[in-house]
């Protein structure tokens, strides 16, 4: 469900009424409640165990998902029940990365990180796809319906997986402790700082490229109504690079070095960010092939942070630091889509080029201030640890 909201967010933002800056806000309560949520159940996780939270949490997805469709009438009751379902989902994340972690020796974590997150992407690209396909037939309702069977399957697959299994992924901490261990570790300061500036261009990018889709088609001539589900399954495409994205910057990152690969997705992804909105009217041929490379390069990082911080700070502690980490990153993904369609709004009109322009650059500093963090963290002596030396 986690691109539920960008998938439908043209057709309710017509059918509601809603301003760039209101539309914008769901998006980032959704981002918040992923934040809030992860600062809980990462710290839990360290406490109970990486199993348990991720079970519970996709028991409260399966049941929150189907809400959205039925209750959702207008501003207020989207940001309420989008961030609810937001809060629910954000518990299979960092206890997923956690028990892989714990599986996988350095040299290969990189790679099992990578999959796992390449398998997120994978549902972004359904949601898109299918998304897009039934908003454009049977409208916003029914697709939202559709999405939700998502963290239904997630579910029934975590049964089966888990099946008759009781022992843990990793081992849980003897107390309960909202101590990180952050104080003084250089390294994993640098990568979470990276990890924010990338949230803050990668979430704000995931949140309107499919309203910006659909802008470029009604630009091009297609009607509004149709524009708004080819919009969002054409932003599949770009999910289906960053598919490839996720699967081999982890493993990219194991043979080359962590600071290397992030430090080269981001000079990409800048560029991008600054590009990008500036296309609306250019041919639509070279606004897939940006976007397909806006897509790729803005998350084929994602694995390597979050290998990266498994490196740098104790096992004991890493679900406290996964927590900080979320909390920041996905705090500024949160206030990135307000920030956003407060640019779009300045401009009063979805068709206006320096609207997107501008609303897809602040995206971008986001973009040149992550680098500058990782570059920072290669050049000190504790980036050592990071892939076995390969900094």
């Amino acid at each position: 469900m986690s691109m539920a909201y960008p998938t439908v967010l043209a057709s309710v933002q017509e059918e509601w009424g809603l301003s760039f800056t209101a539309a914008g806000t769901i998006n980032s309560a959704t981002q918040a409640g992923t934040a809030l949520s992860l600062v809980v159940l990462s710290v839990l996780a360290d406490y109970l165990g990486p199993r348990a939270v991720f079970l519970g949490s996709a028991v409260l997805a399966a049941v929150t998902s189907f809400l959205i469709p039925i209750f959702a009438h207008g501003h207020a009751s989207a940001l309420v029940l989008f961030f609810l379902s937001a809060v629910a989902i954000a518990g299979t994340y960092t206890p997923g990365v956690m028990l892989i972690a714990a599986r996988f020796e350095p040299a290969r974590r990189g790679g099992a990180v990578g999959w796992f997150l390449a398998s997120s992407s994978v549902g972004y690209v359904l949601a898109l796809a299918i998304g897009g396909l039934v908003v454009a037939h049977a409208g916003w309702r029914a697709a939202l319906f559709v999405l939700a069977l998502g963290p239904v399957g997630c579910l029934l697959l975590s049964l089966v997986l888990f099946r008759g299994r009781t022992e843990r992924g990793a081992v849980p901490s003897s107390r309960f402790t909202w101590d990180t261990g952050l104080g003084g570790n250089r390294a994993a300061q640098l990568m979470i700082a990276g990890y924010v500036f990338h949230s803050w261009e990668l979430l704000g990018m995931w949140a309107w490229t499919p309203a910006f889709m659909t802008a470029v088609l009604v630009a091009h001539g297609t009607a509004p109504t149709p524009a708004a589900g080819l919009g969002a399954g054409l932003t599949a495409l770009f999910h289906v690079m960053g598919i490839a994205a996720s699967s081999t910057g982890g493993w990219l990152s194991d043979r080359w070095g962590r600071t290397a690969v992030i430090a080269g997705m981001m000079i990409v992804s800048s560029a991008c960010s600054f590009s990008f909105g500036w296309l609306l009217g250019a041919p639509f041929a070279l606004v897939l092939v940006a976007g397909c490379l806006y897509g790729f390069s803005a998350l084929g990082d994602s694995p390597v942070y979050s290998t990266g911080i498994t490196e740098t700070v104790p096992p004991a502690r890493l679900g406290s630091v996964l927590a900080i980490r979320s909390l920041l990153g996905f705090g500024a993904g949160a206030i990135a889509p307000s920030v956003f369609g407060m640019v779009l709004d300045l401009y009063q009109d979805r068709t206006a080029v320096a609207g997107w322009g501008w609303g897809f650059s602040v995206l971008g500093i986001g973009g040149v201030l992550g680098l500058a963090s990782i570059l920072w963290l290669r050049a000190l002596p504790e980036a050592r640890r990071l892939a076995g030396g390969k900094r």
